[in-house]
């Protein structure tokens, strides 16, 4: 089974006021620190984002997918990625995942090959839905989100929820903490300082 990494970068941070995908957290970069964990997950690892020589210098080797329209929002930039990637599961993932672990990831990997041939996506869910940036699609995917794209629809939770998907148990909810604020940046900035 042959599984790839899509970690999406460069959206419009606005939340943030500033390319998220570029702080430090102990030293290291969100969006290195991600890379690397997939990298030990996965068989490759792509980073799809508007301007990919904004990060080699953090990432010499990596494979980038450039955006062909810039902050086209997380929908696009991932049906756009697939047009890349062969495979039989890719994990999606937001570069702002500071908890994400290895062995979280790994365990969920080792749940793929039980999952029926018709569920398109195995992710884990949140109260307000389904944690659509930290989580396993299929490729095939692609026909079915093209279409709802050539709809004008944009919304990840709305094309989901005409789907099939199964539910990533976890255990441990503070991994898919994402860090979308200076509030949040500032309250991981303190719990990993104590």
């Amino acid at each position: 089974m042959k599984i790839v990494t899509v970690i999406l970068a460069g959206g419009k941070s606005s939340r943030m006021g500033e390319d998220k995908s570029l702080l430090e957290i102990n030293g290291e970069v969100f969006l290195r620190n991600i890379y690397h964990i997939a990298q030990q997950c996965t068989e490759e690892v792509y980073v799809i984002c508007p301007k990919p020589k904004k990060y080699i210098s953090i990432l010499p080797f990596c494979n980038f997918i450039p955006e062909s329209q810039f902050f086209q929002g997380p929908l696009m930039a991932f049906h756009e990625a697939l047009n890349y990637v062969q495979s039989d599961w890719v994990l999606l993932l937001a570069c702002d995942l500071p908890f994400l672990t290895v062995i979280e990831l790994k365990y969920w990997i080792n749940s793929l090959c039980n999952l029926p041939e018709n569920i398109m996506a195995f992710l884990p869910k949140n109260e307000k839905g389904w944690d659509c940036l930290c989580g396993f699609y299929r490729p095939s995917c692609r026909e079915s989100l093209q279409k709802y794209l050539s709809q004008g629809n944009r919304s990840f939770q709305q094309w989901l929820n005409q789907e099939k998907v199964a539910e990533i148990l976890v255990k441990n909810r503070e991994i898919l903490f994402n860090c979308n604020t200076p509030q949040d940046y500032e309250l991981l900035k303190n719990i990993t300082q104590k």
